[in-house]
């Protein structure tokens, strides 16, 4: 990686530049970083430099990737508006495969197309959904609309280079800065695709940390005078939003894509009402989607705000603290969860609304029981408990006073599960469901039924009851069958059973119906390699690194497929990439050692026998194998002292069999260098 400081004071010297500078890294690197100041004309110059470092046939696309110009996808969503029409007319059977990433990034598709394999989540009523997406499932929908790209441009122009302008890259939300590095960390060095990233001043060193340090970057840091630009008049400022409130109509999906300008407007007319109404939706939408550190964004001060201005909505105050609740459950952030509810959102929480606080505390509970670390299961109790005693009070019908009872258990029994008190958290669940099947009419919280019965077969599976736990998995899938983690989670209960063409059928299951996750390419290539085939293992852990690299059992799998299929040196290169990333894992480096000595490289062969010994110093396969090694080295009688040594430490009569056996092997080995050595030295005597 390099720096460059350079001045453009005319298009010459920018040209110049940009000469030079192809001069000296010969071919483009992968991503070039332009350090400008916001008020200098820099998307022009970044379109000038993209322009001048691209060949005859290179696309440039511009984008902006500020999350105030276009929101959480802004960038990707212009980079796919711009190639959409032609995947669309090209290859339809893309979008289709696609569409459920696709309607993250263009809205409007949702208008045109059916959105595939929708599970219970997606389907579920507002006031049904007691499950929320995973923070992962955004990062999978970005690594499939990578997939989209690589399938479309490998066959449409794979040898023709992409220039991606990115301007305000620094300002970017999570996911567009997520996007673009992966983009190039996948895919930029096979179909020639370079990005030109616009940031602040001093801003080059936290975005080169952010890419992987086997990417190539430059940075530039460009020098152009401040633009003059005329502040829009408020009175102006509300009449555009007007304008634009009155063509959208209300219409979701038109907010949605015109949200960041809805806000840029009403904060310039100085509307705070209009600000807390549009960045509500912002905290509401994304929240729901599960982008929830993007969420946090228009979250972040609205309670304050909701107070100033509306300080008598209940239903707003309420709302806004559940949504930035379920932001933090969402990634985890069991610590600032804590501050906020025990802090400002309690203090605000309505006394009256014994409902809302009901479920306010069971939150509460969660991120004790659920997400600390480590967790604190009695205080979540306490807090399960509090939320029973609100309920009590709250005047409800009967039928959400019996989901709310059997929600608030179910919390209970996962704390009862984590005790190891299994039959009581089986128990709780099982109670809970014939709760509602009693109270409540058939189609009336489907979604919480399923999540009861996949909660049974969790339990019964951490029991090792494997038997019940499929059952219990198979009626999750039968009332929920478009969700890929059942799958999954039932292939590994088959696979543990060796019920292998089961396992292998769960899988593929699982990876057709969401969004690429390595986790299940893992399983996969776990299932392959145990059924023998070992190419088809090979792809599958291949497929798992490509969306994580630094998945250690993926690399050991592979390692190991590849180890059969003997290929020792790819072998070598993924256990040396796992010890890499986990150094404790004695296994890898005895795998790799035996590999170094069928390749004849015994002094690294004994090293990783050394250092598995390390960690694993019981272990009397590793003594024999580092004895044989010595042996073969002439070292014997370090390895006859190794032998005797494993001897007096096992008590195993197999494991002391052949210990003696090689200690026999080497000391006849030894006599014989001995009496050769003599030999030799009665020659040159003589």
């Amino acid at each position: 990686r390099g720096a460059l400081d350079t001045g453009l004071a005319s298009s010459r010297k920018d040209s110049l530049m940009a000469i030079a500078m192809t001069a000296q890294y010969s071919g483009l690197p992968d991503f070039f970083i332009l350090e400008a100041s916001e008020e200098s004309p820099r998307r022009d110059l970044l379109a000038r430099h993209a322009r001048s470092i691209a060949g005859p046939a290179t696309r440039i696309f511009l984008a902006n990737t500020a999350f105030e110009a276009g929101g959480p996808w802004a960038g990707v969503n212009t980079l796919f508006a711009s190639i959409f029409p032609e995947i669309e007319s090209e290859r339809p059977d893309l979008v289709e495969k696609h569409i459920v990433e696709l309607v993250y990034v263009l809205p409007r598709l949702r208008q045109r197309y059916t959105v595939k394999h929708r599970n219970l989540t997606d389907l579920a009523p507002i006031e049904e959904r007691s499950r929320f997406f995973a923070a992962d499932r955004a990062y999978r929908v970005l690594q499939g609309l990578i997939d989209l790209i690589q399938k479309w441009k490998s066959v449409k122009d794979a040898d023709i280079p992409w220039v991606i302008v990115c301007d305000g890259y620094d300002k970017a939300s999570m996911m567009s800065r997520f996007f673009f590095k992966e983009l190039a960390r996948r895919l930029g060095q096979r179909l020639h695709i370079t990005l030109v990233l616009g940031v602040a001043p001093e801003m080059s060193p936290k975005i080169q940390a952010f890419f992987p340090s086997h990417l190539t970057g430059v940075a530039l840091k460009l020098t152009a005078p401040a633009e003059p630009r005329e502040p829009m008049d408020p009175a102006e400022a509300e009449q555009r939003a007007l304008s634009l409130e009155a063509g959208i109509a209300g219409d979701r999906i038109e907010i949605q894509l015109n949200l960041p300008e809805l806000l840029r407007l009403w904060n310039v007319a100085g509307r705070k009402d209009k600000l807390l109404e549009y960045r509500h939706f912002g905290l509401e939408t994304y929240n729901t989607l599960g982008l929830y550190e993007d969420a946090q964004y228009y979250g972040r001060g609205l309670l304050d705000l909701a107070l100033e201005i509306t300080p008598s909505d209940e239903r707003m105050i309420w709302s806004i603290i559940v949504k930035i609740m379920m932001c933090h459950m969402g990634l985890g952030n069991a610590e600032a969860g804590i501050e906020f509810a025990e802090g400002p959102a309690l203090k605000n929480m309505p006394a009256s609304r014994h409902l809302w606080r009901a479920q306010f505390f069971y939150l509460v509970a969660m991120f004790y029981a659920r997400y600390s670390k480590p967790r604190n299961l009695p205080r979540g109790e306490e807090y399960l408990e509090l939320a029973l005693q609100e309920l009590d009070k709250a005047d409800i019908p009967d039928h959400l006073r019996h989901f709310e009872t059997v929600f608030n258990r179910n919390g209970l029994a996962m704390i009862r599960s984590f005790e190891k008190k299994f039959d009581q958290a089986i128990d709780l669940c099982k109670t809970g469901l014939a709760r509602l099947n009693q109270h409540l009419p058939a189609d009336k919280h489907v979604l919480h039924r399923s999540i009861l019965i996949y909660n049974i077969a969790q339990v019964y599976s951490s029991m090792g009851a494997t038997e019940e736990a499929i059952a219990y998995y198979s009626e999750a899938i039968a009332m929920d069958p478009n969700y890929s983690e059942y799958y999954n989670e039932r292939g590994s209960l088959y696979m543990h059973q060796g019920r292998m063409s089961d396992a292998l059928r769960d899988y593929l299951q699982a990876t057709e119906l969401s969004s690429p996750y390595y986790e299940v390419f893992t399983n996969l290539g776990q299932c392959y390699r145990k059924m023998g085939q070992m190419e088809a293992a090979v792809g599958a852990y291949t497929r798992s690194l490509e969306l994580e690299p630094s998945h250690t059992l993926a690399l050991l799998g592979r390692a190991q497929a590849n180890e059969a299929l003997g290929r020792r040196e790819e072998a070598v290169h993924d256990y040396t990439a796992a010890i890499e990333r986990d150094p404790a894992q004695w296994d890898s480096f005895a795998c790799r050692g035996v590999l170094y000595y069928e390749l004849g490289r015994l002094e690294e062969s004994l090293r990783d026998l050394e250092a598995a010994t390390l960690l694993n110093p019981d272990n009397a396969d590793l003594q024999e194998n580092r004895a044989i090694l010595l042996g073969d080295l002439g070292r014997h009688a370090e390895a006859i002292e190794l032998l005797q040594g494993a001897l007096m430490r096992t008590s195993s009569e197999a494991e002391r069999k052949s210990l003696n056996d090689r200690l026999a092997c080497i000391s006849v080995e030894q006599s014989k260098a001995k009496s050769a050595a003599a030999t030799i030295d009665q020659l040159q005597q003589a």
